[in-house]
């Protein structure tokens, strides 16, 4: 067997190339969730002294809101692109069972959190009511299920970040990439700007 062959039959066992738009998917998927650890973190610091840190608490949780939608577009796109039979994405796999369990759990808890937090702003700090026990009680559930969420991806989340940032011969650019980095920062542009939008609003709850 001569060199030639030798290096044929040895190409055949390396693996495919990942196709571009479950890789693209997995890249935006991976970076606007390292962009939320990051908000996450900060909103995190201001619970352990909310009424000091109130105004803080109240613009990076409204902030959160475009990034959320973002990452719940991206993973409920290959979420249909999986249960509808798309080959690439079939082939790609889903996630381990129970973080398949928990998805739609991080979802709802995360959309309940912002939704009973802006829904805050229409009522006065002196009668919540069940809304504020209710951003309390989908907060606890959050915090429990993000946690699994976060442990359970956090490897696969920066290592795609990193193929992102880092081309080399071995981690080509992947179709779209300036468009991915380009469409998290005009959403954090627009939660910024929806932030400051809302903080007036929010005086009654800021000024306390």
């Amino acid at each position: 067997m001569d060199i030639t062959e030798r290096l044929d039959r040895g190409s055949s066992t390396l693996p495919a190339p990942p196709d571009a738009g479950v890789e693209g998917n997995t890249r935006l998927t991976s970076i606007s969730g390292m962009v939320l650890i990051v908000l996450l973190a900060g909103e995190g610091v201001t619970i352990l002294s909310v009424r000091q840190l109130i105004a803080v608490h109240v613009f990076v949780g409204v902030l959160l809101i475009a990034p959320v939608l973002l990452k719940t577009a991206s993973t409920g796109y290959r979420f249909v692109r999986y249960y509808t039979g798309s080959a690439p994405y079939v082939q790609k796999g889903p996630p381990h069972p129970v973080l398949r369990i928990l998805g739609p759990v991080v979802i709802a808890s995360s959309l309940a959190v912002l939704g009973t937090g802006v829904g805050l702003f229409a009522v006065t700090p002196g009668g919540p009511g069940l809304l504020l026990f209710a951003h309390k009680a989908s907060f606890v559930v959050w915090a429990a299920v993000m946690t699994v969420h976060v442990l359970g991806h956090l490897r696969e989340a920066v290592l795609s970040s990193w193929r992102e940032f880092r081309v080399t011969k071995l981690v080509p650019m992947v179709r779209g990439g300036t468009g991915r980095l380009v469409l998290v920062a005009v959403v954090l542009a627009v939660g910024v700007a929806a932030a400051v939008i809302v903080m007036p609003v929010a005086t009654p709850w800021t000024a306390r």
